[in-house]
């Protein structure tokens, strides 16, 4: 067990945030896996949706710190879905579940593109109310893997998780980093066979963005500027995909900075969340040397 795994801050949440289990489709095996917390009489929470390796418990520091100021965080793991419009799909029927009409989507990698989907899924009759993309893209083809998507489904689970694990970072990192990718290389082995060829083919399938389906949503990108998966030439495509975009801008962070840069993450989403009404609880008031972290 990995140093977060067996921190007292992973434990306490587990022990006092219950994991819950949704079926949405008519298909019984999809299950939605989700941590609900905070108010519930927040009818506009933020979602935070994984990147393909991750579990919903990626995102149990965002709900701890950002519940105990008053925000309701909602952190989902799909259930296996193989295309775009099934995926968008699942998640209307769940945000209608939950009577949820709209939600702030937190999305890190795939995470970040099935976010910017839905988002243009319905954009005819909105359901994201605005988007914080954290290290994500707007087009799969980067990944050069849209001929061989087709097969990930029959694809051993060993090979599917090597494939992952190479976008890791292999050099030397520090020690919150190289504890992010122990705790994500966990969960990566959580992740079935079914689960993980789903994600990697929605991930590597042919698709993109269109941003003008996008343009009156509200977007902070958020990103790290020491190695990660992405490349610079991806970040300056999402930047040129959403110009009027907020920028978010961590020196360093990895793959995973949700978990390896916590507090300085926590900031940003406060300072993306806090031009809009939360309900009875107000977020604490951000202090101007916080607030200089976010570049505009």
């Amino acid at each position: 067990m990995g140093e977060i795994s067996s921190s007292q801050e992973y434990q306490s949440f587990r022990s006092t945030i219950s994991l819950k289990k949704v079926v949405v489709d008519d298909d019984n095996s999809k299950e939605w896996t989700m941590y609900d917390a905070g108010p519930k009489t927040v009818k506009c929470p933020l979602v935070c949706f994984p990147p393909a390796s991750g579990t919903a418990d990626v995102f149990f520091k965002q709900i701890l710190g950002l519940t105990s100021a008053g925000y309701r965080v909602i952190a989902v793991e799909y259930p296996v879905y193989w295309t775009m419009k099934e995926f968008c799909e699942g998640f209307r029927k769940l945000l209608d579940h939950l009577q949820l009409d709209r939600v702030h989507v937190f999305g890190t990698s795939l995470g970040g593109f099935l976010a910017q989907k839905f988002a243009e899924f319905t954009s005819r009759s909105p359901r994201v109310a605005s988007l914080i993309l954290c290290n994500s893209f707007n087009d799969t083809s980067i990944f050069q893997q849209t001929n061989s998507a087709p097969t990930f489904w029959m694809m051993p689970a060993l090979f599917l998780k090597k494939m992952v694990m190479g976008n890791f970072d292999k050099g030397l990192v520090d020690p919150d980093i190289a504890d992010s990718i122990d705790f994500m290389v966990e969960r990566l082995d959580n992740l079935s066979q079914q689960e993980l060829a789903s994600r990697l083919t929605m991930n590597c399938m042919n698709c993109y963005v269109e941003p003008q389906k996008l343009r009156d949503i509200d977007v902070t990108i958020m990103d790290v500027f020491d190695d990660c998966a992405l490349s610079g030439t991806v970040r300056d495509e999402m930047y040129k995909c959403y110009p009027e975009a907020r920028r978010a801008h961590l020196k360093s962070g990895g793959n995973f900075p949700y978990l390896s840069r916590c507090v300085d993450v926590n900031v940003f989403l406060q300072v993306h969340l806090r031009r809009y009404d939360l309900g009875p609880q107000q977020a604490r008031e951000i202090p101007e040397d916080e607030l200089a972290l976010l570049t505009s």
